[in-house]
């Protein structure tokens, strides 16, 4: 177990600290386009997979009661990158769309580049804020959401995902079978509903209207129109479309890292509307050490379903006996994820294994792959196989 005075170090955390080299590459391709437009991408995808088969896998657990106190380096990494992240995007407003040396598909390319930064890394960090207790904290992580317009997804995965996962109350639990194109759409405005809806119930039972100004999603507009009117304001309307392009990059990737967070994954119908308590087996986990570097941890995404408020650092990883694991880590997963076929050659058996070796008694799983409540009855075992 890595002890609380190893997690004290500035040297223990600065592996956690390289996603901030990814931020030259984005410079780097806006000064001289051409091929090196694909390095953001690149380095961020491919090379990080690479690196996850030569550094192999991380399955040390830091010890979970380290205090906060001794979590500094990890938390300042979150922290600074805000002001990294805006400041990137408005050098890249201000510079590129009148950078006459960049061809149309260049400036494309470079702002894909900032939203693949502002997806993989940005989003991210953004989930490890909004789970804090700091006031600070959560304004950053909306800060950062807003940045890529999707403010809602604070709303949404902290009322409704954490509290539904693994069931059909949660758009975000892929289902069974269900191709990433199909998901994609439907999670869009799924995800948006839901966020509202919460928030809405949340301000009824205290007998306020949606309309009342602690309603969040009045937070999340405002900051978001602050941002495209920042963005028209540096860049034009060139300036806007570009930051579109970004935005749409960054949720693209968030949703696909969703998908493969929980395909598949059911938590068992208790009857009477209730499902069972989330475990770690309710979500994949990866122990490849590269990527939770680049993704600080997020991989293991079982213990964070189990226990939410743990900080990235102290997340645990998970055994097979006791959470399902991911064949690659998510660099690798997300790409597959865009093939379909490929991706239920890859995962399909896997949540076959997992129902057997965690619901042998569950032998129609029909309800559960079309994400509904199988219906209450005595016997909660429907009678004869069914795949």
């Amino acid at each position: 177990m890595i002890s609380a005075k190893t997690l004290r170090s500035w040297q223990a955390a600065l592996p956690f600290w390289l996603s901030f080299l990814l931020v030259p590459l984005v410079g780097l391709a806006a000064l001289y386009g051409g091929w090196l437009i694909l390095l953001p991408p690149f380095v961020t995808w491919y090379l990080f997979a690479a690196l996850d088969g030569v550094f192999g896998l991380n399955l040390e657990n830091a010890d979970p009661l380290t205090p906060e106190e001794d979590l500094h380096w990890y938390s300042s990494l979150t922290i600074a990158w805000v002001p990294v992240q805006v400041l990137l995007l408005i050098a890249m407003l201000i510079y590129v769309p009148g950078a006459d040396h960049l061809s149309g598909a260049e400036k494309f390319g470079v702002f894909f580049g900032v939203g693949v930064l502002s997806g993989t890394i940005g989003i991210n960090y953004s989930h490890e804020l909004m789970h804090q207790k700091s006031r600070l904290e959560r304004w950053l992580a909306d800060i950062l959401l807003a940045m890529v317009l999707y403010s809602h997804f604070r709303s949404e995965h902290l009322l409704v995902h954490h509290r539904h996962v693994g069931t059909p109350r949660d758009p975000v639990t892929a289902r069974y079978n269900e191709g990433f194109h199909r998901f994609y759409p439907r999670v869009l405005w799924q995800c948006w509903r839901s966020a509202f809806r919460a928030e809405r119930a949340q301000l009824a039972r205290r007998n306020l209207p949606w309309t009342d100004r602690r309603n969040p999603f009045f937070r999340y507009w405002a900051l978001q129109a602050a941002f495209l009117l920042m963005a028209f304001v540096l860049g034009g309307m060139l300036g806007v479309g570009l930051f579109l392009v970004q935005a749409g990059v960054a949720i693209w990737q968030l949703e696909l890292v969703n998908y493969v967070e929980h395909y598949g994954l059911t938590r068992k119908y208790l009857g009477g509307g209730k499902f069972e308590p989330v475990m770690p087996r309710h979500s994949w986990n990866a122990a490849h050490k590269a990527s939770n570097w680049l993704l600080i941890n997020l991989q293991r995404h079982s213990d964070h379903h189990y226990k939410p408020d743990r900080r990235f650092p102290l997340l645990q990883n998970h055994t097979s006996a006791d959470a399902p694991q991911l064949p690659y880590g998510y660099p690798v997963m997300t790409v597959a994820a865009m093939i379909p076929p490929l991706w239920r050659r890859i995962m399909n058996p896997r949540v076959r294994r997992w129902r057997q070796m965690y619901y042998p008694d569950i032998t129609d799983w029909s309800a559960y792959n079309a994400a509904r409540c199988p219906e209450d009855r005595p016997d909660p075992t429907p009678a004869g196989p069914r795949a």
